[in-house]
């Protein structure tokens, strides 16, 4: 029922030419072109590609006006502590024209505004969307659609003490997307933030066909990678199933009975070319970093060729990030659980963890700036809004996911608020 969720950005032009504000301290990257000349095909299930453009809706309220952009790289770092999710988002640099582009729902500057601060308020715009009507939304999900009975938990938006996120533009983000590929790479906890946003998105898709599955697939947890096309926009949105982003070994050579597989905690997933070429990169762990999912398994730590067996999991959770880190800068299991009717009035305890400590140790260290958006104490409210029992297991409640619409729309808000406007935050 916490989450945590840090933001971060990287920047890859060091002024934007902008009128309105922009939180300089969230970008980062790399200096290359981003409305690059060639976009490769989308086909025969590549996971990167795009294919060629289509002509654009003459509804839209948001014309794009620009003519290059940056390459970007976003990192979105999940953990899921006892009941709840906690999060990492990089959000992606960039360029001065497409940060610039006119929209009149970010017209209102935040800066100064600490919109982790306050509280949920009823809002009967929510929700943003039907479950059962979006195709991506997968059942495990779709709690309604699963048989609870009452739906108070859809009505809650967050508000701000002292300023009020934008209302989600669905019209102006579909053309802010178009031509780029967003890559979601993590567990579950990515994956349902991922099912949210294709959701967000189709609600605003006039011929819903025209969003599909690149490679025929349902949604599902069993398929490593899935990746949705919004064919009128020329964009993709992927996702990599990469639970805790470093490399799972076989066993090593003389390695004790106990042992089964291994974390190579300095080196990063072996499919993490795939994840490249993406104008916005999302990274999530945390969930897996538990001893049922470690210890409880035979699976232990490895650096180099030695293997870590009294190394703790705190310790080897710090050294993955670190590899993720040089990466950058080079190129619970179910639980029984209380659903309540309504949020709660107090996280409880629950919106803090050790584990960011060690993130923001991680990030300190960076000469890259990085901001952190912590979406613990917003999260921990909401003991209302979790799977439970409306899963498609019920014998297994399910307290470490959300049901959707819930939490996640809330957390892509968040995230678009930080990507197109200032959200005045500062890495202390």
């Amino acid at each position: 029922m916490s989450g945590i969720e840090i933001m971060s950005s990287y920047r890859k032009s060091k002024s934007l030419n902008r009128s309105s504000s922009i939180n300089k301290t969230i970008l980062f990257g790399r200096s290359k072109s981003f409305n690059r000349s060639t976009l490769s095909p989308l086909n025969g299930g590549s996971p990167r590609a795009l294919s060629a453009a289509s002509p654009r809706p003459n509804r839209l309220s948001c014309v794009s006006q620009w003519s290059r952009m940056l390459i970007v790289i976003g990192l979105f770092v999940s953990f899921i502590i006892f009941f709840a999710g906690g999060y990492i988002y990089v959000l992606p640099s960039l360029s001065p024209e497409f940060l610039g582009y006119s929209l009149s729902v970010f017209n209102n500057s935040m800066v100064g505004c600490d919109i982790f601060n306050g509280s949920w308020v009823l809002d009967d715009a929510y929700p943003l969307y039907n479950a059962s009507e979006c195709p991506f939304a997968e059942q495990g999900f779709n709690c309604l659609g699963n048989g609870r009975s009452d739906n108070d938990y859809l009505k809650w938006r967050w508000k701000p003490k002292h300023c009020d996120l934008p209302r989600f533009d669905v019209y102006c983000i579909l053309e802010r997307f178009r031509n780029k590929r967003i890559v979601f790479v993590g567990d579950s906890m990515s994956r349902t933030q991922w099912e949210s946003l294709i959701c967000l998105l189709m609600t605003g898709v006039e011929d819903k066909k025209s969003v599909y599955e690149v490679n025929g697939n349902n949604i599902t947890k069993r398929i490593r990678f899935l990746g949705v096309r919004f064919s009128s926009f020329n964009f993709t949105i992927e996702f990599f199933r990469s639970v805790f982003l470093v490399q799972h070994g076989l066993i090593p050579r003389h390695a004790p009975r106990r042992v089964t597989s291994t974390l190579k905690l300095d080196k990063l997933d072996n499919i993490s070319n795939e994840w490249l070429h993406a104008d916005i990169l999302i990274f999530n762990t945390g969930q897996w970093w538990v001893p049922g999912k470690l210890f409880q398994v035979g699976c232990y730590f490895q650096v180099g060729n030695s293997l870590k067996l009294g190394m703790s999991i705190r310790t080897a959770f710090r050294l993955a990030l670190g590899t993720w880190a040089a990466w950058v800068e080079s190129d619970q299991s179910h639980r029984l659980c209380n659903v309540t009717q309504n949020p709660m009035t107090e996280p409880n305890g629950r919106e803090h963890h050790v584990f960011s400590d060690s993130v923001l140790e991680v990030i300190k260290n960076m000469k890259i700036p990085i901001t952190v958006l912590n979406i613990t104490s917003l999260s921990s409210f909401r003991s209302d809004a979790h799977v439970g029992q409306w899963n498609d297991n019920q014998s297994a409640p399910d307290c470490a996911h959300w049901c959707l619409p819930g939490v996640p729309d809330v957390w892509n808000e968040i995230f678009f608020s930080c990507l197109f406007h200032d959200c005045g935050l500062h890495l202390q």
